[in-house]
């Protein structure tokens, strides 16, 4: 008897029936869509999350650059050629605080002794910063005309960032240069993932003769070493050519270099699913080649198709930025951050202009988000896997 009340002491009891909050949870759950799977997800993501907020700055940057920057790219402070950065100040030199921001003119004086440049401030004279203040006219999108910029100085100069040899404030031109870099990627990489997509599918759905061809044209493009074929194209470009020529050329050429890494990587699945349950279904209900593709096979492989897409984005402005680096991509007067940064290719700029490598802090974030945010879809787009 004492063996039996023990055996019914041990014995695992029903869980309780899940509270209100619990069952509501659990039923959300079930009848949630599939891309409120995928937002859950991505939301669990963190690093994901500070991409997003990251990209989502430099979008904000790019379609509003005339209005966010102090002055126009080519406005010009004659007296301030390789101008160091200023800083915004609260506090002035008799330790009184101001609410207004505001900075100092710089001045350059030589040590007799070691005959190198010091540069301090004058703090007799302070420049306050206003908002919303007027400037430089602009056309905002090459559309709207305007004077009003967020911020600057209604008297002497405000260079956050620093000029350059021209004494041109090299943050408003890192704010266009920004524009023009992600424009760049965003053309590039859609000509590149649909010709992926569309060619990759007709090669691994069909196969035979078709994917015999295809694969020998795309190992025939993989074949041309970049560098020299790049050369060659930059000395076939017209010297006469506009500068919206030039850049429109170059978003084309790198779209339609970039695709053949996705096209071999959506032949590969395409050929292990063709002859899947799924398929000969639909094939067998009527559907045509274009719709088992597109609405059949395509998606069952979604998370390989984004990882590709986030890999190839920063791909774009590197390849972009690097072209126009060494001369062999956008040139001036478009401004890009690859235009930005062959104002720093010497040793000089390196020991004594070092804010002329701004423009790489840009490049370096923007890669990095766009990794992080791809790394996050990717896990979204398979919202049951732990």
């Amino acid at each position: 008897m004492t063996q039996i009340t023990e055996a019914i002491d041990i014995a695992p009891r029903p869980l309780p029936p899940p509270s209100g909050i619990a069952q509501e949870m659990e039923n959300r759950y079930y009848t949630a869509s599939q891309f409120q799977l995928m937002w859950w997800k991505f939301k669990k993501h963190r690093l994901a999350l500070i991409g997003s907020v990251l990209l989502g700055f430099f979008v904000f940057i790019a379609v509003f650059a005339e209005f966010l920057s102090p002055y126009t790219p080519t406005a010009r402070t004659p007296d301030y050629l390789f101008g160091r950065p200023q800083v915004l100040h609260f506090v002035d030199a008799e330790g009184k605080f101001h609410l207004r921001p505001f900075t100092y003119a710089l001045t350059a004086a030589m040590d007799p002794k070691t005959f190198l440049l010091s540069v301090k401030e004058d703090t007799s004279q302070p420049w306050p910063v206003y908002f919303w203040i007027k400037g430089d006219p602009y056309k905002m999108w090459g559309v709207i005309n305007s004077d009003r910029h967020l911020f600057g100085v209604k008297e002497g100069h405000l260079h956050l960032l620093g000029t350059d040899q021209l004494g041109r404030d090299l943050l408003s031109r890192l704010f266009h240069a920004t524009r023009t870099s992600l424009t760049i990627g965003v053309v590039g990489l859609f000509i590149s993932f649909f010709l992926g997509l569309i060619i990759g599918g007709i090669s691994g759905f069909f196969g035979g003769g078709i994917d015999d061809a295809i694969q020998r044209f795309i190992e025939f493009i993989r074949s041309i070493p970049t560098l020299p074929l790049w050369m060659a194209m930059a000395a076939a470009l017209p010297k006469e050519w506009s500068p919206q020529r030039v850049y429109f050329t170059i978003t084309i050429l790198l779209g339609l270099l970039g695709w053949t890494h996705l096209a071999r990587r959506v032949r590969g699945k395409l050929l292990s699913l063709r002859e899947e349950d799924f398929v000969v279904a639909a094939r067998i209900a009527g559907s045509s080649d274009a719709r088992i593709i597109a609405r059949h096979l395509l998606p069952s492989f979604l998370s390989y198709i984004i990882v590709d897409l986030s890999i190839s984005f920063p791909y774009m402005i590197l390849a972009e930025t690097s072209l126009s680096f060494i001369g062999l991509g956008l040139r001036a007067p478009v401004i890009s951050w690859g235009v930005l940064l062959q104002n720093a290719q010497n040793i000089q700029a390196i020991a004594l202009y070092p804010w002329l490598f701004t423009p790489v802090a840009f490049v370096i974030v923007s890669v990095m988000a766009f990794s992080f945010v791809g790394d996050g879809m990717r896990d979204a787009a398979d919202p049951y896997s732990r």
